[in-house]
Parts: structure tokens; sequence; C-alpha cells
């Protein structure tokens, strides 16, 4: 059913959603959506922007359909799999809301949050992001997952927040930031905090996934954590230059006082074959890894420097002024239904007149 315009005084709110492979929780999340925005029609309006992470499943389908029986659905599905992070960046520069919020499509992050954003952004806060006070999964990645946001915040410069997702709402100011940000590897959580400069957290708790399975294994997310600490952080590199230097003081050390408990006391030392492999394998050991963190380093940017597109797309539904290729080239889109492109045009008349 198509929407009639609204009235100049609404705020267009981008939700952003990327999907792989959850045909189970598409509809689900946008009838969750859709409710709560039902609730707030007299000051907001809503786009759904779906990014299809090359889907194996009917998800770009159901998609599809969505979007052609609501205009203000917006379909996008990548030529590949590309990565969450890159999917997440494509959907902020394809936002045209005043605000866009980043949710997941299984609705751990439930959408009933959504009146708590908004509130603390009217009150200016330019980044409200979401703080996960309980998440039902075991104690031990509980754990895991605590510790390393409190270390990563004592790693980083950047101003992040602890116990943090992706879960969150960010301004049309830091939304326009974002179309500068020229990074193959992006960390979008770490991203939005970096360009924030009134930021601000709501507690909530994590609900359980109710169709299909988690995305994001054990594997994955070491990888994530990987890609969070060396985004954010040259820390890496100065831990393997103050390790080689330790253990090269240390060998030297070592060898002085072999050398002169020879030369000085006549101790005639056992050979030490045992210790000395030890040691030779322990050294290489450490080659290895410290040599595998700078090849990390030059890998990205080697990456960096080809300048290769970010994303490209493959299909789009509901979105006119998006040109196939290079999403790094795109400027920010016009809104795609009737609703947005009212608001849009209002919101670029006013800037005009100030």
């Amino acid at each position: 059913m198509r929407r009639t315009p609204v009235e100049s005084d609404r705020k267009l709110i981008s939700i952003l959603i990327p999907v792989f492979n959850e045909e189970g929780n598409i509809r689900r999340a946008y009838e969750a959506v859709r409710d709560v925005f039902e609730q707030m029609e007299d000051r907001y309006a809503f786009e759904i922007i779906f990014t299809d992470n090359h889907s194996t499943d009917a998800s770009i389908a159901i998609i599809s359909e969505l979007a052609a029986m609501d205009p203000r659905v917006r379909a996008v599905r990548f030529a590949r799999n590309f990565g969450f992070q890159r999917s997440v960046l494509t959907a902020y520069r394809l936002a045209s809301g005043d605000a866009a919020i980043q949710i997941d499509c299984d609705l751990q992050d439930p959408p009933s949050v959504f009146p708590r954003f908004l509130e603390l952004w009217e009150q200016g806060h330019d980044v409200v992001v979401g703080i996960r006070r309980f998440r039902q999964e075991s104690k031990l990645l509980q754990w895991a997952r605590r510790f390393y946001y409190r270390l990563l915040k004592r790693l980083s410069d950047d101003n992040l927040m602890l116990d943090s997702g992706d879960f969150r709402l960010i301004d049309r100011s830091v939304l326009d930031q974002l179309h500068l940000i020229n990074d193959v590897a992006p960390y979008t959580r770490g991203l939005t905090s970096l360009l924030a400069t009134k930021q601000v957290g709501v507690a909530y708790d994590r609900q359980a996934r109710q169709a299909g399975v988690s995305k994001f294994p054990l594997g994955k997310l070491m990888a994530l954590a990987v890609d969070g600490l060396i985004t954010h952080s040259i820390f890496p590199l100065r831990l393997a230059a103050f390790v080689g230097l330790g253990i090269s003081l240390l060998t030297c050390l070592a060898s002085f006082f072999y050398i002169f408990s020879r030369l000085l006391f006549g101790i005639n030392w056992p050979a030490g074959f045992a210790t000395t492999t030890v040691l030779l394998l322990f050294g290489i050991s450490l080659n290895a890894i410290f040599l595998g963190i700078i090849g990390e380093y030059v890998g990205r940017i080697y990456n960096q420097v080809r300048s290769r597109p970010m994303t490209v797309i493959e299909y789009s539904v509901n979105v006119p002024d998006l040109s196939l290729g290079r999403l790094s080239q795109l400027t920010r889109p016009y809104a795609a239904t009737s609703d947005a492109a009212d608001i849009l045009s209002r919101r670029t008349e006013t800037r005009q007149a100030r």
C-alpha cells in the first residue's frame, strides 16, 4: 500500500538491516520496525534499507517482495559476500534520513529501544549506542567479550563504549562524514565512535535468536576482534618491537654472563644442547608471530593503496539514483520514496536558506 506524503515537521529515520541467509527473520524484522514507528508516526517517517550480502537462500526474494509492497523498503544485493563491516558501511552511505539506526535482522537487539534512542538524539546526542546489559550466551563467552572490550578501549585512542555492539543511532552529521571515509577494511562501530562529538549509551537486554543460526561463529568473532585491534591501535606492532628488544637484551646479558664466567672464574659449563635447541625454537616462533603481525598491517596497506571498490552492487530495488559499480564514487542518493523525497527536499531547502 502506497503511503501519502508526510508533513514537513516529521523527521526521516533510516533503519539499516544487514542480511545474510536470514529468510526466517526478514519479515519479522520488517514488521517489528513498522510496528514501532506506527506508534510514532506523528513525529517520524522511516525507511528500511536491507543490504543482502549475497545470501544463498530466499532472502533477496523476500526483501524484493517487501520492497514491491512497501516503497519505504529499499533493497540492495551485493555481487558477492563482501563481509559484515563493508555491508554496514554501505548501508550507512545509502541512508537518506536525518538519522540512521542499525539493527541485526535476527532482532536480538529489540526495536522497542528505538524511542529511547530517538529521545536522546533529540536532546542533541549525535551517536546513541546500545549497551548490552545481558546476553543469552555462555559465561565464558560473556567474560571473553568483556575482557576484549576493555582491552580495546585501553589500547585505542577512539571514544569506544564498553560492552557495545553495532546497535546504534547515528546523526546525519556523522553519516555525511562516513562518505569521506576511504577504508577498505572498515570497523564501523569504531568509526562512528571516532566521529561522534556527543556520544551516549543506552543499556538493554539482548534477546535470544528465534530463527536461523548465528553468522558469527567463534572463528568469525576472533577475526572481528583482530579487525578491531588492528584498525584502532598500533599496539601489536609496538608489542613486537618491545618483546624483540627485551629478548635481545636478555640474550646479550646471558652471553656476557657465560663469557665472563668462563674467563674469570674458569667455570666449565655443560654443553647444554637441549637448552640451546629450546632457545632457538623459541626465537624462531617469536619471529614467525611478529612477522605475521607485521604482515597483517602490510597486507591492509596493500589493499588500501590498490583503491579497489569497497562493495559491488548487483541488484537494487527502490534505489533509483544508485549507479551500479564502485560505491566509493557514490554520492549520497536521493530518497527512494515519496515520504523520504519530501523530507529530504525540505531539509535541503532549509539548509540553503541558512
